[in-house]
């Protein structure tokens, strides 16, 4: 597999304007041990318009670098992997070498000042602590997302009839509610709303699922 042809020069990480990222293919590498996080990111990016092929997520740094030499991502959102050989601020060094201005965020469960500083002394455009709301993810990603380049609207579709639709209620579930999931009884820690749905991390478990599946314990 080739990597992908530029078609412009990558706006600096420390102070990249709209004009420069309308001149480039927008791409990001995701790299997060958590599949919730994976999905949550990506929707969200595709809301803004960005491509889902020019989107890639990996579960590891290891992949994350194959995939990286390959996609030359503009952008790289990495969890901090501090018990990894290869962490994600080096995982960043690593993938400059093929794109030198790419921009990085960090995640991380553990944010002292050491890693505020190396995080800054990376040009980093957040590190958000770990544990965080979709709320919060959202609100440090629109510091990736403003700059971008906005979607094109295209023009509204003749309007059809559109026929009535027969909703179920859907069970109410909060952080912290005991429910019943494959027979077994779960604590309910996270709960995200995204477009129209409702997902629920169980403690313990890195998916997420859909709350329609989800009995009260």
């Amino acid at each position: 597999m080739e990597a992908p042809a530029e078609s412009g020069p990558i706006g600096a990480a420390a102070g990249c304007d709209a004009r420069s990222l309308q001149k480039i293919v927008v791409r990001f590498l995701v790299v997060d041990p958590l599949a919730g996080v994976q999905i949550f990111v990506r929707q969200l990016l595709q809301s803004h318009g960005v491509a889902a092929e020019n989107i890639v997520c990996c579960a590891d740094t290891d992949s994350a670098l194959t995939q990286g030499m390959l996609l030359r991502p503009s952008h790289l959102i990495a969890d901090w992997f501090p018990r990894a050989e290869l962490t994600g601020p080096l995982l960043y060094q690593r993938l400059r070498e093929v794109q030198p201005r790419l921009q990085l965020a960090l995640l991380s469960f553990d944010v002292t000042p050491e890693h505020q500083f190396e995080a800054e002394a990376h040009g980093a455009l957040f590190l958000l602590k770990k544990p965080f709301t979709a709320e919060q993810l959202k609100a440090e990603m629109a510091k990736v997302l403003e700059p971008l380049p906005k979607p094109a609207i295209a023009a509204p579709a003749p309007a059809r009839p559109v026929r009535p639709l027969l909703i179920t209620p859907q069970p109410i579930v909060k952080p912290g509610d005991r429910v019943r999931y494959q027979g077994a009884v779960h604590v309910a820690e996270h709960v995200v709303h995204r477009q129209g749905l409702t997902v629920v991390q169980l403690k313990g478990r890195a998916d997420m699922v859909p709350v329609e599946k989800l009995q009260p314990a």
